[in-house]
């Protein structure tokens, strides 16, 4: 984080703000050092003009292109088993996703729909629908993804990371097999030939298992725990749990950012994509709501931010969240995951 100190407008053991092109700003960053990216980039599709960026591009294709460079530095950033969560329009979310699908694998194409209430619902209520010539775009579109890499089947990381600690611990399948007795009722290589196609992930126990095995033939150093190499993933029936979301948007209030999210879904989100000590990362924070909602949830923030106004926003926010709330981002519960999950010490540097 040393190399951002000229850039950050605030700074805490918990949370950074950086001012600037984010695209500059995300090259500043450690590789693999970010669990969670949750952002909302300008739509171009929507031509406003009050949101920095959603007119800068005068070609869908050269919007696509400019996108195409975050995805590069969003993969590299991302710790392996990381996750991506890009806000995005209608129409442009099928090319966003054809795009984003070469450097991510593209789990969800989840459909934003807004339940407001009459008088809080835009054009929706006050346009004459007899003139539309196709289905009004009442939704927004979230495009949820993991970093992939090639080698094998689906292209997971985790395969991959199995795959190369059990050949060089000169471990067969069969051999893994046995120690997990995850035995498959067609293939020899059992549950243990699927993780490494990258079909499933182990169980906790399983992993710890097999991680056991490994680093017992003294032929592995490490391996990372588990809570690192698996993709998070964390919901039940309480929650939404389909690729449909009903939350309502923000209403309108004096100062508000044209595209500021509702806290609810960022907040549903980041739990369910990270452990409490993780890194969220936002690249265009608006309001800072991302950074605020991950702080809430115990976790830590990095917000970019080009806007000065919105910039100084995000860090007083955040200022004053760490002021009124600090048992919230200490607790007891979180020093203990720290210690039993390493991160890459991103706020461990004193900026002068």
């Amino acid at each position: 984080m040393l190399s951002l100190q000229n850039d950050l407008n605030f700074y805490s053991s918990h949370a950074a703000v950086a001012e600037g092109d984010s695209l500059a700003l995300l090259k500043k960053i450690p590789a693999h050092s970010i669990s969670l990216i949750l952002t909302d980039p300008p739509y171009h599709s929507t031509k406003k003009s009050n949101i920095y960026g959603d007119t800068a591009f005068a070609e869908d294709q050269h919007y696509l292109e400019w996108m195409e460079e975050y995805s590069k530095e969003w993969k590299r950033v991302l710790k392996p088993n990381g996750s991506i969560f890009c806000f995005c329009a209608t129409p442009m979310s099928a090319r966003l996703e054809v795009m984003l699908s070469q450097e991510f694998n593209v789990l969800s194409h989840i459909v934003w729909t807004k339940p407001n209430d009459p008088g809080f619902d835009g054009w929706k209520g006050k346009m004459n629908k007899e003139a539309l010539r196709q289905w009004y775009a009442h939704s927004e579109r979230i495009l949820f993804a993991e970093v992939a890499c090639e080698g094998n089947l689906f292209r997971s990381p985790f395969a991959q990371m199995l795959r190369a600690f059990r050949k060089k611990a000169g471990l067969s399948m069969n051999e893994l097999t046995e120690v997990t007795g995850a035995y498959g009722k067609v293939n020899h290589g059992g549950a243990v030939s699927n993780w490494e196609a990258g079909r499933n992930t182990p169980s906790r126990d399983q992993y710890e298992k097999m991680r056991a095995a490994i680093l017992n033939t003294g032929k592995v150093e490490s391996m990372p725990p588990y809570e690192d190499a698996i993709r998070v993933f964390k919901i039940d029936k309480s929650k939404e749990f389909t690729d449909v979301w009903t939350f309502p948007s923000v209403r309108p209030y004096k100062g508000k950012h044209p595209a500021e999210k509702p806290a609810s879904m960022l907040e549903h989100a980041i739990e369910a994509t990270t452990h409490p000590g993780d890194i969220v990362l936002d690249c265009f924070a608006g309001s800072g709501s991302t950074a605020i909602a991950a702080l809430k949830l115990g976790r830590r923030a990095v917000a970019m931010e080009i806007e000065t106004k919105w910039a100084a926003y995000t860090a007083a926010r955040i200022q004053s969240s760490v002021n009124e709330k600090p048992a919230v981002l200490e607790t007891a519960a979180t020093q203990k995951l720290k210690k039993e999950i390493p991160q890459i010490p991103l706020f461990e540097a004193t900026i002068e």
